[in-house]
């Protein structure tokens, strides 16, 4: 059986999560706790989106400490 998050013949989404992290996800796997859909498209679609939009991949909460803000 082949992986569902490298399937291309399937819809995914892209989640992002409180520390303004990425993940590709398959539409037939539930969404974890704790993160959100931001786009829904092929998977080709999905990695271009994650591409474009997660430009800053440190996490939120690090950024933050490193600004002297928490």
């Amino acid at each position: 059986m082949t992986n569902p998050f490298e399937r291309d013949d399937i819809r995914h989404l892209v989640l992002v999560n409180h520390e303004v992290q990425y993940s590709l996800w398959p539409t037939i796997a539930d969404v974890p706790e704790g993160w959100s859909v931001v786009f829904e498209g092929t998977r080709q679609e999905c990695l271009d989106y994650v591409e474009a939009n997660w430009t800053e991949t440190r996490p939120r909460s690090l950024v933050l400490s490193m600004e002297g803000r928490t």
